[in-house]
């Protein structure tokens, strides 16, 4: 069996940054383990799948190690193919996921749009595992659903982090974001997730749903357009926007390779 593969850069206009991520169109689901075998063989921090159907698609991710509830890059890299490659001419796409329905829309200067629901974070006292881990004490401390939002003082705190990802492997949640307020743009972020196989991911569009309403309060700017840094090795930019509920996701994608898997 072949199956098409494509890989993107994701949050970035040209190969060699962002987040790279693997996507397959499947005519029908296969078997979860062989998803999960495919997902470790790319070695990416994301793979997705998708199938469709009538009114859109039926999208999944996974990691080397895990299926994820949501997931930004691999999302917006899905997309990507699909209105440039598979549904050429057309501006949107739908998306049913194991976080709701995701639309993804054509916007401006090449970027796509992302509609994802809104996780804010509420103040919590810090694991002392998640501080050692960090090897750093931050300014605050947040939880929400998926992951901890860790708050620094300066971008430069963030960027000088040497986590321990044998600590940070045992927490209570599924990811750490780590953020300050930004240099040339309006707050940066890092995001570590080891204990679903990626200890550093290069550009995380999900970790904004939280981390959007965050900055969208504490810098006053209420619907109005954000600018966000990953500040990861490979690095990426996001434009976003708090909309109550839900939240605004920009970015752009570079294809990198097309080929096919055989199983």
């Amino acid at each position: 069996m072949k199956i098409p593969l494509y890989q993107l850069d994701a949050f970035s206009a040209k190969p060699f940054a962002g987040n790279p991520a693997a996507v397959c169109p499947l005519d029908e689901w296969l078997e979860d383990e062989t998803l999960q075998r495919i997902a470790a063989e790319n070695n990416l921090s994301e793979t997705a799948f998708f199938v469709g159907r009538d009114d859109g698609y039926h999208l999944r991710w996974f990691t080397p190690a895990a299926e994820v509830d949501l997931c930004g890059h691999a999302t917006l890299a899905s997309a990507w193919v699909i209105l440039n490659l598979l549904d050429g001419g057309e501006d949107e796409v739908s998306f049913e996921t194991r976080s709701g329905e995701l639309g993804v829309a054509r916007g401006d200067d090449g970027f796509l749009v992302m509609d994802f629901p809104s996780k804010p974070a509420e103040p919590r006292e810090a694991p002392r595992a998640l501080i050692e881990g960090l090897g750093a004490e931050p300014v605050e401390t947040l939880a929400a659903d998926r992951d901890y939002l860790i708050v620094y003082e300066t971008e430069d705190d963030v960027r000088k982090l040497k986590p321990d990802f044998l600590r940070l492997r045992g927490l209570d949640r599924l990811g750490i974001i780590v953020s300050a307020p930004g240099t040339g743009s309006d707050f940066v972020s890092r995001f570590f997730a080891p204990s679903v196989g990626v200890p550093e991911d290069p550009v995380t569009g999900s970790a904004h749903c939280t981390l959007v309403p965050f900055w969208a309060d504490r810098l006053d700017r209420g619907d109005g357009w954000l600018e966000a840094r990953q500040i990861s090795a490979r690095g990426g930019r996001l434009r976003c926007r708090d909309r109550g509920s839900r939240v605004t996701i920009g970015g752009q994608a570079a294809l990198y390779l097309t080929g096919s898997i055989e199983i």
